[in-house]
């Protein structure tokens, strides 16, 4: 069965049909929220964005491709969880500086992610500002198109070209002044 006719027959309450979709673009959608909003938010931003889907079935497009519109929800929930992260580690550091302790301690997950070196290239992508490391991670990471990237942005296609011509200067000067030059 193709999208549409499982898109159809979940519109009418068919939560195997429903399944079916989740099934085919779980990884994807995981590999969208990873990118986006970084590994430890993945799992809880993939779950929230396919019941958000769900529940916003009825305004998709008949005809549309599913996939670009499914990422674009990953994308949102995965910023929006991001984001939500920041303002609770930015509390809690407050919090601790006035001298009241933590209750949460960091996830083995956490711990072993910042102590594992990921190259010179992952450093640079990480230290991109955000609107540009959303559209590297969307058209490298996820290998979408230019389209596809807007659409799931919510951006115009030609800021996209603008953003990745940016973010790929910056990284180009970035992993240049990191790699020693050979001497001839």
């Amino acid at each position: 069965m193709d999208d549409t006719e499982l898109i159809d027959r979940a519109k009418q309450g068919d939560v195997d049909a429903y399944a079916e979709l989740v099934r085919r673009y779980q990884r994807e959608a995981r590999r969208a929220a990873a990118a986006i909003g970084g590994a430890g938010l993945a799992d809880d931003a993939t779950q929230e964005a396919f019941v958000r889907a769900y529940g916003f079935l009825h305004r998709f497009r008949p005809g549309a491709p599913f996939r670009p519109w499914l990422l674009a929800i990953v994308a949102n929930v995965a910023r929006n969880q991001r984001r939500s992260a920041g303002r609770w580690t930015r509390a809690t550091r407050a919090s601790g500086e006035l001298g009241v302790a933590s209750a949460l301690a960091p996830s083995a997950e956490d711990v072993a992610l910042a102590g594992h070196s990921t190259g010179a290239l992952r450093e640079a992508v990480d230290a991109l500002p955000l609107r540009y490391r959303d559209v590297v991670a969307c058209r490298y990471l996820l290998d979408l198109t230019e389209d596809e990237t807007a659409r799931v942005l919510g951006i115009a296609r030609g800021t996209v070209k603008s953003r990745l011509s940016r973010a790929l200067d910056r990284l180009e000067r970035q992993v240049e002044s990191e790699v020693p030059r050979a001497r001839p």
